[in-house]
């Protein structure tokens, strides 16, 4: 196995955990801390593929932009799930 693929799985592998973290999260705030980890990671395994125009979308818009207004959204709301 080369380099890339096996930094290929080892993203695959923390998406799908942090996938499952941030649904599974009782904090809204450590959710939304999470989808920005899961969205930068996706972002990496656009860049392992090549795409780097793709990822920089990805990270601009998915973990940026996204997440200041999840965090902008949950300033105005509860934090907790009852």
């Amino acid at each position: 196995m080369d380099f890339l693929t096996i930094a290929h799985l080892i993203t695959l592998v923390f998406l799908v955990a942090t996938a499952l973290a941030a649904v599974m999260a009782k904090d809204l705030l450590v959710a939304v801390i999470i989808y920005s980890t899961y969205s930068f990671t996706i972002a990496l395994t656009y860049l392992i593929l090549r795409a780097a125009d793709v990822a920089m979308t990805e990270a601009a818009v998915g973990a940026g932009v996204t997440t200041i207004l999840f965090l902008a959204v949950l300033g105005k709301t509860s934090r907790e799930e009852e």
